[in-house]
């Protein structure tokens, strides 16, 4: 294993989640079936939230100076992303937003104290799940139609692939052992499969197939 084949290796894995994940349907799951633009916006900004908070919680007490780093910037940029999110909304959603944070995702995300688990799981299963969502938010207000805030997630989108790179990049750097390697893929997975649950689990109740149709 090395740093060219893990996300592909990753993806593989999870070949079928992700394309659930990636499916018009996400959507509705994230907001309960508000497909409106002010609760997109909200779910967005949430996601956001939850990620600076997680990355600052790990740039405070990360004993690795270089994986300490990494977390800091993905944090100061998580909360550029959450004030960018912030701007698009109009002046009534951002004033009656009360920003949640948490979640089973970051739950999972919150336990790891490893260099290598942190990494894998944070800069690189969560950005390829970030990712998928930030596509289906992109198509969202392409349909609106809101090229301008279509445009701001294309940006957010390709800024956490960026950071997916970095994160394989500093895997490279920490994985010594093919056990680090295989290590690192099983939590990267990981978060996938629960961020893949909670999207069956939340269309499950209301009443919907996660699967699609064919």
């Amino acid at each position: 294993m090395d740093a060219a084949s893990f996300r592909e290796s990753v993806e593989s894995a999870k070949a079928t989640e992700l394309n659930r994940l990636g499916s018009q349907k996400l959507l509705l799951a994230l907001t309960d079936a508000e497909l409106d633009r002010p609760t997109v916006l909200r779910v967005a900004a949430d996601s956001e939230n939850a990620a600076r908070n997680t990355f600052e919680t790990w740039a405070s007490d990360e004993a690795d100076p270089a994986a300490r780093e990494a977390f800091a910037a993905v944090a100061e940029e998580e909360t550029d992303h959450y004030d960018r999110v912030l701007s698009a909304m109009d002046e009534d959603t951002r004033e009656a937003y009360d920003p949640a944070d948490g979640g089973t995702l970051h739950s999972y995300l919150r336990g790891r104290e490893d260099a290598v688990e942190r990494i894998a799981a944070g800069l690189v299963g969560r950005g390829i799940v970030a990712s998928k969502t930030h596509l289906q938010v992109i198509s969202f207000f392409v349909n609106e139609p809101d090229e301008a805030t279509a445009n701001l997630f294309r940006e957010l989108r390709t800024e956490t692939e960026e950071r997916i790179d970095e994160g394989l990049a500093l895997l490279a750097d920490h994985c010594e052992t093919d056990a680090d390697w295989e290590r690192a893929q099983a939590v990267a997975e990981y978060v996938v499969q629960v961020a893949y649950d909670d999207y069956a689990d939340s269309l499950e109740g209301m009443g919907l197939d996660p699967k699609p149709i064919c």
